[in-house]
């Protein structure tokens, strides 16, 4: 039998026990009913006892090992989070390097067209300025061929 379920026998022997006359409520109990029913208490209650220190010790080992695990996850997704963060700082990193290969390249692209375009021009201009002079030369000579041929 249970404790509580003893203590409720207990209540039950004093409300039926009966009254004393003139005694203020004062009643007649069977004493080894009693005493039978208190051994039966401490016999059960070292049981009872056991268990629910059994169950509190139960308790706070799942409490203790809920805990842990609940450490073990926060720590790990701090892990990830700072892993995620190196990873995004390498990718801001990679993503400006890139961007100023990316300018540079175009800048020495525009410095490379812009010395080709001049070194074209100027070749040009001396071309020009070549074929300038032969033609006047040309020229020249026709001149003097034409006086030549005429006197």
């Amino acid at each position: 039998m249970r404790v509580d379920e003893l203590i409720s026998e207990l209540q039950d022997l004093v409300a039926d026990s009966k009254t004393l006359p003139l005694s203020g409520g004062k009643v007649i109990i069977d004493a080894e009913k009693i005493y039978d029913i208190l051994d039966e208490i401490q016999d059960t209650l070292p049981a009872e006892v056991r268990q629910a220190k059994n169950i509190v010790a139960d308790r706070s080992q799942i409490i203790a090992e809920a805990k842990k695990e609940a450490d073990d996850i926060i720590r790990a997704a701090e892990e990830r989070k700072k892993q995620m963060i190196d990873q995004s700082e390498v990718m801001r990193e990679a993503k400006a390097e890139s961007t100023e290969l990316i300018n540079a390249a175009k800048a020495k692209s525009a410095e490379i067209r812009k010395a080709a375009n001049d070194y074209v021009d100027n070749i040009m201009k001396r071309t020009d300025d070549a074929i300038t002079a032969q033609l006047t030369e040309l020229r020249k000579t026709r001149q003097n061929l034409r006086i030549t041929k005429k006197g």
